[in-house]
């Protein structure tokens, strides 16, 4: 327990994320607590509401050394459902007990509370409620019940926090508490409420920002998306691009059956190929800002909107580039499994006795063979330590030259090593006519190019005279600013030789 100074100042035990509360015995006997007995003058916290969320706000409020009253249309049927530190009473009771009231009723209930309005005239409301759907236009739901309740001081909160994470600690779940309000003092003390409960508050401004507090927990993935549709599509151009090299092919030029290649080995050499371009995708918008700023002779120029998106989803691009990376290694770890690989095993075998050949050892298979797997491993390590350090938990444990270290120069690394992988899997295919069925070229080949385009788009940039009028244009250099000054180095401290017509 901590002392009342310290409460007061708002500041959170480290303990949060231990259990709050003991289940109800089967006798409905006595509850432990972390913190069960409410702190000396501390505000009582009212709660409308007897949902899922309402019981865990209630059970954290108490661990946290509150006074919580619960406001139900039927307290009876309520009680048992809330820590018996917190009182369950009427709805106008617990309006009239509480300095500041959490709203937890969904909002088209709201005008079941407007006889409330007297008990909660000069009282802080707390608007936990979200919307069923995306609001564009407006108003939110919080500014609606500001105006049914005019004498009322609304702070819109807590509608990103998920009962689960109320319940369990927020070290389980988001931390942060996105809060809103007109009214800086009700905010103010819901900010202090947030930190003694363990969530970090983040002000957002008005109450007219409630339409975008509202709106958070409704995306759906939406920077994820243009990246995932790019993954499915491109999975489903080598998808049909393979089955009609490996398996319509020999079926219409043979007769030849392979459509059981399809479930595995068609995936199997699709999954890399997607992994490779959306790699080769992860930095070719790097390149396009910098042929740019080159181009432009500026870095003050806004980028194209197409590229600018394209550049904040980066991350996500590598992310769906690593999932086929990996799911192409599980894959390739199951083909000696397959009934399939034993017979053309023992096919080839028996073919060769019946020939009354030898097996004979091949060197130039076996170097390829090992120079390729071990290639691939190598890619694959270090797009396993691109993904991890994406993640934010280890990213903000590294300063950023380490991250842009791991994230650029290891990033290209990892695609140059995927290259050579894919050239390796070629080696000499890409010569042989009979590769090209149908007239279309292997889909090594296909594959290649784009990852082949940025390396040697980044070689280009390694060029002394293009990386130096790159860094410059970087530091504020201007091509039509008659802007004037030399790269730091060893001799000087800030590299300035002179600066006219700014």
């Amino acid at each position: 327990m901590q002392t009342q100074s310290s409460l007061s100042t708002g500041i959170m035990p480290d303990e949060m994320s231990r259990p709050l509360i003991r289940g109800r015995g089967g006798g409905g006997g006595s509850r432990h607590l972390e913190a069960s007995v409410s702190e000396p003058g501390a505000p009582v916290i009212g709660i409308l509401g007897t949902g899922d969320f309402s019981r865990s706000l209630a059970r954290r409020l108490v661990a946290s050394g509150y006074q919580v009253v619960v406001g139900s249309r039927i307290p009876k049927r309520s009680v048992a459902l809330f820590p018996e530190e917190a009182e369950v009473t009427s709805q106008m009771e617990a309006a009239n007990q509480a300095d500041l009231v959490f709203v937890a009723v969904f909002p088209e209930h709201y005008s079941t509370l407007v006889e409330l309005k007297p008990a909660l005239a000069g009282k802080t409301l707390v608007d936990v409620s979200n919307g069923l759907q995306i609001n564009r236009e407006g108003p939110s739901i919080a500014e609606q019940l500001a105006d049914l309740f005019p004498e009322s001081f609304v702070v819109k909160g807590f509608n990103t926090i998920s009962a689960w994470t109320l319940q369990v600690g927020p070290r389980d779940g988001s931390r942060q508490v996105f809060l809103c309000s007109d009214n800086q003092k009700a905010k103010s003390s819901v900010m202090q409420l947030c930190h003694r409960l363990g969530f970090i508050p983040i002000d957002m401004g008005l109450l007219s920002s409630a339409v975008e507090i509202e709106n958070l927990p409704l995306y759906l993935f939406p920077s994820w998306r243009i990246p995932v549709l790019c993954t499915l599509s491109l999975f489903t151009f080598f998808y049909l691009y393979n089955f009609l090299h490996d398996v319509l092919h020999p079926f219409v030029t043979a007769g030849k059956s392979a459509f059981y290649k399809m479930p595995i080995e068609t995936v199997n050499v699709t999954l890399p190929s997607v992994a490779l371009v959306m790699l080769a995708l992860v930095y070719l918008p790097g390149l396009c800002a910098a042929f740019l700023q080159l181009c432009w002779g500026t870095k003050y120029r806004r980028f194209p909107n197409w590229l600018d998106q394209w550049l904040t989803r980066r991350k996500q691009f590598g992310l769906c580039s690593f999932l086929c990376a990996v799911l192409h290694a599980i894959y390739s770890l199951c083909l000696p499994m397959r009934k399939s690989t034993h017979y053309k095993l023992i096919d080839t075998v028996l073919k060769q006795v019946k020939e009354g050949k030898e097996v004979s050892w091949d060197d130039d298979a076996v170097w390829r063979m090992e120079l390729y797997l071990s290639a691939g491993i190598m890619a694959l390590g270090l797009l396993s330590l691109l993904a991890v350090t994406s993640l934010p938990s280890v990213a903000n444990t590294i300063n950023w030259r380490e991250f842009s270290f791991i994230q650029s120069t290891l990033g290209y690394c990892a695609l140059s090593m995927a290259a050579i992988h894919t050239l390796l899997f070629g080696w000499d295919r890409a010569f042989d006519p009979a590769r090209y069925h149908f007239y279309l070229p292997p889909t090594f080949v296909l594959v290649l190019i784009l990852p082949l385009v940025v390396l040697l788009g980044r070689l280009a940039l390694f060029v002394p005279c293009m990386a130096s009028r790159l860094r410059q244009i970087r530091r504020g250099w201007e091509k039509s600013r008659h802007i004037r000054f030399i790269l730091p180095d060893d001799d000087c401290q800030n590299g300035l030789e002179g600066v006219s017509n700014v």
